[in-house]
């Protein structure tokens, strides 16, 4: 059984994220073994500097790199990564299964984004549209598609 991680920095805090993450988890159950691991998000100045700004980063990034697992297939998500479709979604999902991908690792940044330096290291970066969204409704979108492609894969009427 594939196994799906979602590093994320910072916690939530609304109770209304978790209760979604939470329906979509035991969703994800049949298809998967889904968790969120969440690190550390470094506290950021008002208006802080770009060297400020790239500091915060590089803590980050650190803490994330050390939550990869060996062998995973790594997905960053970033507004300027490859947009595609729930379709296109799931069969990627189902392509790095055939191939023999037993880990799947996606990486959601926080409010200062994401580290070119992880960028770098992902095997795709991702873009669920060009808008901006709050990094922590983003897991819930997230968990969402994800259970969206399961169901396509399977053949189960979810996708519409």
């Amino acid at each position: 059984m594939l196994s799906v991680t979602v590093i994320a920095v910072g916690k939530i805090k609304e109770k209304f994220f978790t209760a979604a993450i939470d329906e979509y988890s035991k969703r994800l159950s049949a298809y998967c073994r889904f968790e969120i691991v969440e690190v550390k998000d470094e506290k950021t100045p008002e208006n802080p500097s770009a060297n400020e700004k790239n500091a915060v980063l590089e803590c980050e990034v650190e803490r994330i790199i050390q939550k990869i697992p060996k062998g995973a297939k790594v997905v960053t998500l970033c507004v300027e990564g490859k947009q595609m479709s729930s379709e296109d979604f799931a069969d990627l999902i189902s392509r790095y299964s055939v191939e023999g991908t037993s880990k799947l690792v996606f990486i959601i940044g926080g409010s200062m984004g994401l580290s070119e330096r992880i960028k770098k290291i992902s095997d795709l970066r991702l873009s669920f549209s060009e808008m901006t969204f709050p990094h922590m409704l983003m897991r819930v979108i997230l968990a969402e598609q994800l259970y969206r492609g399961f169901t396509i894969i399977s053949g189960k009427t979810y996708h519409k």
